[in-house]
């Protein structure tokens, strides 16, 4: 309900400011008595979110939202070509063996899916919620810290190895279990040119 009341409070206050533009199916909305019917319209219905089982498992539908957390609408690997005012663009027909399949649209036509998929100022695609959420964050981390008695966060390998001051007589070099102690042999230097070469090819 709230969300719907400002919804159609700012939109109709865009309206009013001039900021609105309608076309194609929807040119009729530029007459301001049609626009404020359809707001009369929109306040009766219900905004109910309609949600059904996924197809799959939650795993499939975790992997599924996991690939469009950090991209909009669709990646530059997909776009095939641009010539003559049309994009063209590779998609996979599901209904049809997962087949790999090319779309030509006009200009006009892809840029207004895309934008279909950017959402509007001060929405999130991804929220935090629980201690990391942004509205209390940095006070909720500061009494978990004060309640671990850590003065400062983590910024350094060297710091995740410092003692709890609880701890204080914890020996890391020290087995727990047979009392043996650990000791250094020899240091292995970072392969770099590992890194480089990266992991070795599949035979």
């Amino acid at each position: 309900m709230t969300f719907r009341r400002l919804f159609l409070a700012r939109l109709q206050a865009a309206d009013e400011a001039g900021r609105l533009q309608f076309f194609g199916a929807l040119g009729g909305l530029s007459d301001s008595r049609a626009f404020v019917a359809t707001l009369r319209s929109l306040r009766k219905m219900s905004w109910v979110v309609y949600a059904k089982p996924p197809f799959g498992s939650p795993a499939h539908v975790l992997a599924y939202l996991g690939r469009y957390t950090h991209r909009v609408a669709i990646s530059n690997s997909r776009l095939v070509s641009m010539a003559d005012a049309t994009v063209t663009f590779r998609w996979r027909d599901y209904r049809h063996g997962n087949a790999q399949k090319h779309m030509a649209l006009a200009a006009d036509e892809f840029i207004r899916r895309f934008l279909l998929h950017t959402l509007p100022d001060r929405f999130h695609r991804i929220r935090h919620y629980g201690f990391l959420a942004n509205g209390c964050r940095r006070a909720r981390l500061a009494t978990i810290r004060s309640l671990l008695v850590i003065t400062r966060p983590v910024t350094s390998d060297h710091d995740i190895a410092l003692p709890h001051p609880k701890c204080a007589d914890f020996d890391p070099t020290v087995c727990p279990c047979c009392g043996g102690t650990l000791r250094i042999v020899a240091t292995m230097p970072r392969d770099t040119a590992w890194r480089a070469r990266g992991p070795p090819a599949k035979p």
